[in-house]
């Protein structure tokens, strides 16, 4: 049965929809990026090393370790949406999500419990990246599957967008709380509360808001038009049959997570190491989220209309001769306006990309296991590239001394991205695929 058939009677606002769901993925991501935004205090409070790289390596190693368990999230928290429903897998990703925000908001140092403190963050980051290796792709197929005919590149860039929207939060949190309270600690009646957890306990406060939206999401005509909703062990079969599309599927998103870690969660850290200020670094961080949220759509837009393949291989393309010398030209004289241009050039990138891979991904996964392979594919993207980028580009700057290495790591995700669209798209075989509604 096609979308449009089952539509009408059962999605009644898509507009309404749309919030609801990019509104738990907004709260996801929120809590998700916080620990990368929030590197160096965190390293300084979980992790004391003899020097602030070695503390701050630390810490970006947890942040990639816990988006090593997104691959894990994606293939069982992926079968359970597949099986049970969009909506209520949403719900659970939710949850999950808001336990490992509550536990590391409310951990202590190490100076308190000693060795005790970076496992239990470690555990609270395994949960993140458990709920997260599934809410890109459970939010993705859920604005497919409500999309109208022709647009569905534009329906689902605003799960990206909803991300942005995150960022921009955060980032104005924390522009807000630097240039405001002095030091990193704020004082009070129980005595000192260290700054960085301040935006932590904000996402736990906004968690009973999200839920009673997310509550109250319908769910897809498209599932429910399903005869048959495949078992776990169905699920699992199919996704390793599967195995293909997925690793091109994995190839396409690089570019996008290594991007987009870049230009948010990593931005922080690099201003650091090009000895720019914190709130200079965070400033660029927020308005960067602000044109990646205007990209994307743009982007899912524009490809809508001429296609996928032709857009991912102009911004791969282009990302690739670009993004060394780019680099270069920043690290011989850092300015914040030249990180801002810089910043801006990569935010075009990713947004454009992101928007239209993001349809692309829907419509090459099969639609039995849609949500699973969806999300094994970008789990595999962001856990062994994209979180893994604050960490590879601090790395490649200590062991070349060159600050601009980390355009070599971009370079390499774009050469990934430009071999697997053009393996995809070859002879135009997935090219009209944009243009037909999901059916099922």
């Amino acid at each position: 049965m096609s979308q449009t058939t089952a539509q009408p009677p059962v999605i009644k606002s898509r507009i309404g929809a749309i919030l609801r769901a990019t509104s738990g993925n907004f709260l996801e991501q929120f809590d998700f990026f916080l620990f990368g935004f929030y590197a160096v205090p965190i390293a300084n409070a979980f992790f004391p090393s003899s020097s602030d790289t070695a503390a701050l390596l630390k810490a970006y190693g947890v942040f990639w370790l816990g988006a090593l368990m997104r691959p894990v999230g994606a293939i069982v928290l992926g079968a359970y949406i597949d099986r049970i429903g969009r909506r209520q897998g949403l719900i659970v990703t939710l949850g999950i999500m808001a336990i490992g925000t509550i536990v590391i908001a409310f951990c202590p140092a190490y100076a308190a419990i000693g060795v005790a403190a970076p496992v239990i963050v470690l555990l609270g980051r395994l949960l993140q990246g458990f709920s997260a290796g599934v809410e890109l792709g459970g939010v993705s197929v859920y604005l497919a599957e409500i999309s109208t005919p022709g647009n569905r590149g534009f329906y689902t860039s605003f799960q990206s967008s909803s991300q942005q929207v995150a960022i921009f939060v955060a980032s104005i949190i924390g522009f807000v709380l630097s240039e405001a309270i002095p030091g990193d600690v704020v004082l009070g009646s129980i005595g000192g509360i260290a700054k960085w957890r301040i935006p932590f306990l904000i996402g736990c406060l906004i968690v009973p808001v999200i839920f009673m939206l997310r509550r109250s999401l319908e769910e897809t005509p498209a599932f429910l038009a399903m005869k048959k909703h495949p078992t776990a062990s169905e699920v699992f079969a199919s996704a390793l049959e599967n195995w293909r599309i997925v690793i091109l599927g994995m190839m396409i998103a690089v570019l996008t997570t290594t991007t987009f870690y870049f230009i948010t969660v990593y931005a922080p850290g690099f201003g650091k190491q090009l000895k720019l200020s914190a709130a200079d670094s965070l400033l660029v961080t927020l308005l960067v989220a602000v044109t990646n949220f205007f990209w994307n759509p743009v982007g899912g837009a524009v490809s809508d209309r001429i296609g996928r393949k032709p857009v991912l291989l102009t911004i791969a393309v282009l990302s690739l001769l670009t993004a060394y010398p780019a680099l270069h030209w920043l690290a011989a004289a850092p300015s914040f306006g030249k990180l801002l241009a810089v910043e801006m050039m990569f935010s075009f990138y990713f947004g454009v990309y992101s928007g239209t891979m993001l349809g692309c991904l829907v419509e090459i996964v099969p639609a039995h296991v849609r949500t699973t392979c969806f999300s094994i594919a970008f789990a595999l993207a962001a856990g062994l590239f994209g979180t893994f980028t604050p960490f590879a580009s601090t790395w490649l700057i200590e062991h070349t001394g060159d600050k601009a290495s980390p355009g070599l790591w971009l370079m390499f995700a774009a050469v990934l991205g430009i071999i697997a669209a053009m393996t995809v798209y070859r002879g135009g075989r997935q090219a009209v695929a944009a243009r037909e509604p999901v059916t099922v």
